[in-house]
């Protein structure tokens, strides 16, 4: 018999990089206003975050949760099948629905538990999922969970898919999952040309993970559909709460009939307690901003159209980008880490993205941005990568980007692959 704590006794990366003093995660915040943190009592810029609307702070939305904490309570110390749904999870359901254009929603207590639950529960071993190469790991363990056929195709390729589409045995179920906004390099998914390729196979089902687009794309912030004027043609949309919406937990959203067999199956909604009404408030407010106040999804729009321009005139190696994740491209992992450190130290917080979260060797700073971000703060964060990038060699002139990381997707001629025999 052997030892299951043998690979934790041999695990070994981790404490290599704490031991070199440039392990960035884990950091401990003592105080934030949103846009700014106070970290060991030092001030710093917040561009690691997903508060892409700046909501967490706002007073409204702050009111409103402690208003939910005085009529309920912490918690709900139950599971919504038996004690711990709420006025505010039913509300919030009919609010969710209405935003992403479906019949129904059912909000679980996290984005991953909703991910995870959705896909295990509907799709089967006999069935199979064509699944994006850059989806997220939530996407990943609910197709594993499943115990389908997993088929993965080229990120944001809709010529591969077709490919491996056309492979496919006429009886076998088929569920095509994708990432509305993709987290590590903010690319948008080309949904016009998927909708081309589902159109040949009719009975191909799609769901969109719109956790980093909610809030974020559309006239609304309804999100990567309403964005493309797709609505109809996407059959599921999950979102989460844990980015635009300030809060925590997520939804899925789609046909009445499914959102009951989802809400009666699966596992990860059933078995789990519902996300606190105090969440539940929160979400409900920022609904409630943003349909009272659409200006501040153009702020968004705008600080993105800032940072990126300031990057551009920098001559910065950053991944071109319409939504508020901006990555810079560093390549070496050990570079990442030693830049993160440096951007700390000169008041900018930031976030590594390393192998496996990117392949070997294309180490990325991610940065992301929120429509609170003042001009002098995105000034600042310019300047800092202005004074730092000759030292990490990350201008465009002396550091090339991988062109399957700039060059994201591809335009084809959907009248040339023809129908499916």
């Amino acid at each position: 018999m052997t030892d299951i704590f043998q690979k934790c006794f041999e695990y070994e990366e981790a404490k290599f990089v704490k031991a070199s003093g440039l392990y960035p995660f884990f950091k401990p915040i003592d105080t934030s206003s949103g846009s700014t943190v106070t970290y060991e009592g030092r001030k710093v810029v917040m561009i690691g975050s997903n508060n892409y609307l700046g909501l967490t702070h706002d007073p409204f939305v702050k009111k409103r949760a402690k208003e939910a904490i005085e009529r309920f309570g912490t918690g709900c110390t139950g599971s919504r099948f038996l004690n711990g749904n709420t006025v505010l999870h039913d509300l919030l359901e009919k609010k969710l629905a209405k935003l992403v254009g479906k019949e129904e929603a059912l909000v679980f207590a996290t984005g991953f538990l909703t991910n995870l639950g959705s896909i295990a529960c509907l799709v089967g071993a006999e069935d199979t999922i064509f699944s994006d190469a850059e989806n997220h790991a939530s996407i990943i363990e609910g197709c594993r969970l499943s115990k389908a056929i997993v088929v993965t195709y080229r990120h944001n390729d809709p010529f591969d898919l077709q490919k491996k589409l056309s492979d496919l045995p006429k009886n076998t179920g088929s569920l095509l999952v994708t990432d509305g906004v993709f987290s590590m390099t903010g690319d948008i998914v080309n949904l016009p040309q998927l909708i081309s390729v589902k159109k040949i196979y009719p009975k191909l089902r799609l769901m969109i993970d719109d956790a980093h687009g909610l809030g974020v794309l559309g006239k609304r912030g309804e999100g990567t559909a309403g964005h493309f004027g797709l609505t109809e043609e996407v059959d599921l949309i999950m979102g989460t709460f844990s980015k635009s919406f300030a809060s925590i937990g997520g939804f899925l959203a789609g046909p009445s009939d499914v959102i009951d067999y989802v809400r009666h199956k699966a596992r990860s909604f059933m078995f789990s307690a519902a996300m606190p009404p105090a969440s539940a408030a929160t979400v409900l407010a920022c609904l409630e901003l943003l349909e009272k106040k659409p200006e501040r999804l153009g702020r968004l729009r705008e600080n993105v159209t800032y940072i990126t321009r300031g990057f551009e005139s920098i001559g910065l190696s950053f991944i071109p980008s319409e939504t508020p994740i901006v990555s810079v491209f560093v390549g070496d992992e050990g570079q990442a880490f030693h830049l993160v450190k440096d951007l700390f130290e000169n008041g900018v917080f930031a976030t590594p993205v390393v192998y496996p979260a990117v392949p070997f060797g294309q180490a990325i700073i991610r940065t992301s941005y929120m429509a609170t971000h003042t001009k002098k703060e995105l000034d600042f964060v310019l300047g800092v990568f202005k004074k730092l990038s000759p030292k990490y060699g990350i201008l465009k002139n002396t550091l090339e980007i991988p062109e399957e990381m700039t060059h994201r997707s591809q335009g084809y001629n959907f009248k040339a692959l023809g129908k499916r025999h």
